[in-house]
């Protein structure tokens, strides 16, 4: 097969925006990267909030949705919060990590990520991703951790700051499973504290596992623009139940429950989901594995659509993992970097809502001085990914 060098620059630009365009057809106006589907029990269940007026951050609607998701996702429980950086936030604190600690977490991830650690008042200390799924990198961390890091006193200590290494957060990408068994095994040897940012990920699963089961604590989030939506909303997912007692004793300002007195015994957080969000999410996770369905189908379809594009990669599940593929993904080659940007321009030009990943948080201001490793896999794939449109509705 002829590379791009011999047919020329724009090859790869045409190649690509051929691909989309005989998956999705010629589009009029601009085909969203991905939009909520709203098409079940919705208003009604919101209505009957309305009717009732339980329209706060107690009712029946946020008890259910709690139980339907703990039993979705396979875990012991969940626990609902207003987004899904407010249910990072919580992890890190039921993880242990305390002001001052440093926190693993991967340069390839959305800001939010960073921000929940900044919010326990630990510091990001930035990892690299694999090529294969762009998960946390098991073999890199290993490799960062001894020439980095020992173990005092059974503690995982930074050599360089001083600082005590408390917990990997492990973000699964565009909703592919990261290796969380090789990376549980490195949570073991450096006795880190796993926690699953899972908030991509609500219908993949890792060796017939739901996300979210290997971590001692995951985040979710709902977001408009995720696979079911709450409006805004997240949760926390664990099988321990004295730490799901305590998420919800946390994103519940910390009152002690009483008939009328207002007792709050440590510093608490207003974390809680309103009930007429969790109603939307009741109606959502009803539609859930159609949606999953229909979004598997449109992966196949632009998988085969890119099979003869030379230079570029559509991103597949991992072997032994299914993905929820939240926002489908091409990976242009590493010589074809330059062609990035070329490439978003076209498919945006013809209404194809497309995006780079997120700026690398290394490169963001507020977190440009914390300590990292080796990221050289992750800055490359930064100049070479681009996720295209990926409703479930695109599969109709």
């Amino acid at each position: 097969m002829a590379s791009v060098s011999d047919i020329g620059t724009t090859a790869i630009e045409q190649g690509v925006l051929a691909a989309v365009r005989s998956v999705l057809g010629p589009a009029e106006s601009m085909i969203p990267l991905h939009e909520p589907e709203l098409t079940g029990n919705e208003a009604a269940y919101v209505k009957d909030c309305i009717d009732t007026g339980w329209v706060s951050s107690v009712g029946a609607y946020v008890d259910r949705i709690e139980h339907d998701l703990a039993a979705f996702a396979g875990v012991g429980h969940a626990v609902a919060t207003a987004n899904g950086t407010a249910a990072l936030h919580i992890c890190a604190i039921l993880a242990g990590v305390e002001p001052g600690d440093e926190v693993l977490m991967p340069t390839l991830t959305f800001v939010a990520t960073a921000n929940a650690v900044s919010y326990a008042g630990a510091v990001p200390h930035f990892v690299d991703s694999e090529e294969a799924t762009l998960g946390v990198d098991a073999s890199a961390i290993e490799n960062h951790l001894r020439g980095t890091a020992e173990i005092q006193g059974g503690v995982c200590v930074n050599r360089g700051t001083g600082a005590r290494i408390r917990a990997l957060i492990v973000m699964h990408a565009f909703g592919h499973p990261a290796d969380l068994d090789a990376l549980a095994a490195v949570c073991e040897r450096w006795n880190l504290i796993l926690i699953e940012d899972a908030a991509e990920s609500l219908g993949s699963s890792y060796h017939g596992r739901h996300t979210g089961n290997v971590g001692k604590v995951s985040a979710l989030s709902f977001n408009g623009n995720k696979v079911m939506t709450t409006g805004g909303g997240g949760a926390i997912l664990t099988n321990d139940p004295v730490l799901a007692r305590r998420a919800k004793h946390l994103t519940t300002t910390a009152r002690v429950p009483h008939r009328w007195n207002f007792v709050h015994d440590e510093i608490g957080y207003n974390y809680r989901l309103p009930n007429l969000n969790a109603a939307l999410g009741c109606a959502q996770i009803e539609r859930l594995p159609d949606m999953l369905a229909r979004k598997r189908r449109l992966a196949e379809r632009y998988d085969a659509a890119f099979a003869d594009v030379p230079d570029v990669r559509f991103l597949v599940e991992p072997a032994g993992s299914r993905s929820n593929y939240w926002l489908n993904t091409v990976v242009l080659d590493a010589a074809q970097a330059d062609q990035h940007d070329v490439v978003l321009a076209a498919l945006n030009d013809a209404n194809y809502m497309s995006r780079p990943v997120w700026t690398l948080m290394h490169r963001l201001p507020m977190y440009a001085n914390c300590p990292r490793g080796d990221l050289r896999t992750a800055e490359s794939l930064a100049s070479r990914v681009i996720n295209i449109p990926s409703s479930p509705k695109l599969a109709d």
